[in-house]
């Protein structure tokens, strides 16, 4: 069971840094933040390996897969993600997640033969059902769906679903990696994937962080902390060895830890919805575990 406590690590970090992604986000660009939270991350991840157990021998190949992964996951399928929250909210650009379940279980058993078993079937269907009320209760609110935002997200989503299934077997080929190796060499991926673009777009990343305050500079770098560095560690310890649909099952309620930490930043109180949603929540978690 320890797959679903990672994951469910990795959902509470990522749902407590979205905070500020969405405000730096919007305050810069979706880009600048990510390479921003991509580069404290890569620092936070080689300070882990040189802590723990440090590096293990890596052929080039496998070396080559972690960093593609880490190009187009976390470098162009974060860019996506977070120009998402810049446009809907943290809360609401989880919504297509409840998609990745279906997509990740569907390759996970055409390459690796994983099975969905009906314990786990319905968990999933109670995780997506908690997915389901929240973004009702946000199409109530709004009437819209914000299609921009959400062809974002699901860009987003999508690419991000292909990264679980290539780190899998980036992990595979050598079992001795460490999810803090797995992550470095993703990091550096994505931030390959920023120097591309920025000989296209400019970035302007020293000069947008002189703007900042120590204050500010300390927020933004406690959510790249959170959301990027402590999450992945979570999660990749997740996927390392856990069942891939469940713990992006799990992953899909992200939206729920986001809307209750966004609740609390803007004193608000919950409303049915999200208590029907939480419901939902225990009973898929209390299948899992129980």
């Amino acid at each position: 069971m320890e797959p679903v406590f990672y994951a469910l690590g990795a959902n509470i970090s990522f749902a407590l840094g979205s905070i500020f992604f969405v405000f730096y986000a919007r305050k810069f660009s979706s880009l600048w933040l990510n390479t921003f939270k991509a580069a404290i991350a890569t620092i936070c991840f080689f300070i882990a390996v040189m802590c723990t157990s440090g590096f293990h021998p890596i052929s080039l190949s496998n070396f080559s897969i972690f960093l593609l992964s880490g190009f187009f996951a976390l470098g162009l399928g974060d860019l996506f993600l977070v120009k998402g929250f810049a446009i809907l909210g943290a809360g609401r650009t989880m919504i297509l997640f409840g998609f990745q379940p279906l997509i990740i279980g569907f390759l996970s058993f055409v390459l690796f033969d994983q099975v969905v078993a009906g314990d786990r079937l319905y968990a999933i269907i109670f995780f997506i059902l908690c997915l389901i009320t929240f973004s009702y209760e946000n199409f109530k609110k709004t009437g819209s769906w914000e299609v921009k935002g959400l062809v974002f997200a699901f860009l987003g989503m999508a690419i991000d679903a292909v990264g679980v299934i290539v780190t899998r077997h980036a992990f595979d080929m050598n079992a001795n990696i460490s999810a803090f190796e797995g992550n470095l060499y993703r990091c550096l991926g994505a931030l390959g994937a920023y120097v591309i673009i920025n000989r296209f777009r400019k970035i302007n990343f020293f000069s947008n962080l002189r703007q900042l305050t120590m204050t500010s500079r300390a927020y933004v770098s406690l959510g790249a902390f959170l959301g990027t560095f402590l999450s992945l560690a979570f999660y990749l310890q997740a996927i390392k060895t856990g069942h891939l649909a469940t713990v992006s099952a799990i992953s899909i309620t992200s939206v729920l830890f986001a809307s209750i930490f966004e609740g609390i930043w803007e004193r608000k109180l919950p409303t049915p919805y999200l208590w029907y949603s939480l419901i939902f929540f225990g009973v898929g978690m209390y299948i899992l575990i129980f």
